[in-house]
């Protein structure tokens, strides 16, 4: 994301995986764990989205940490349909974040992940808040926000997305009566909006 980033390996339970961490200016407020996009699908740790997330996390005092799901970039092992994926994820959170607030995000097929991460460890840790964006819920089965944390969760969607449909947003949130954020004109990549993504997020990260 910038020359101060930092590349980390960590043992998954599939072998390696590759960590970018970013630090902001003055003690960490705690840590924010980031994941991309399908990985069989272009997805990376460098996916501008996920970086744009980043850096709002590291603009509002949140130490960001963004990794290669199993099989992509430096990460060993191969696609495990979003199974091995949550192992992933939960990998990086247990050991590069053992304790102290979090920020739980991520980003379409990452936005899955991150669902059942946060489902994994809401009863255990202080997750602060939740980011998830162009949340792939037309493709796969995403959790539930925990009751307690929907006060506390951002939902960002594209008004014309046709990867994910916002009609299928709209059938996950509203059992859960779950507030999504749509941004007017904006398709799944956010082309030429991050900037408003990041104003957005970096909004409720301070808070």
């Amino acid at each position: 994301m910038n020359a101060q980033t930092e590349r980390l390996g960590i043992a998954g339970p599939a072998g390696a995986l590759e960590v970018a961490r970013d630090l902001p200016a003055g003690a960490p407020r705690g840590t924010a764990v980031i994941a991309h996009p399908h990985p069989q699908f272009g997805g990376t740790l460098d996916n501008k989205v996920v970086q744009t997330l980043a850096r709002a996390a590291v603009a509002s005092g949140w130490t960001a940490l963004r990794f290669n799901f199993r099989g992509i970039g430096a990460s060993e092992g191969a696609y495990d349909e979003g199974r091995g994926e949550i192992d992933d994820f939960l990998a990086v959170l247990d050991q590069l974040a053992p304790e102290g607030e979090l920020v739980l995000a991520g980003f379409s097929f990452g936005a899955y992940v991150a669902s059942h991460a946060i489902a994994a460890r809401a009863a255990g840790r202080a997750i602060r808040h939740v980011v998830l964006v162009g949340t792939a819920a037309s493709r796969f089965t995403v959790a539930p926000v925990p009751e307690a944390l929907r006060e506390h969760t951002l939902v960002l969607h594209g008004e014309h997305d046709t990867t994910v449909p916002l009609a299928s947003v709209m059938d996950w949130a509203r059992p859960q009566t779950l507030p999504v954020t749509v941004i007017p004109g904006g398709e799944h990549f956010f082309h030429g909006q991050l900037p408003l993504l990041k104003q957005l997020a970096t909004t409720r990260l301070r808070g």
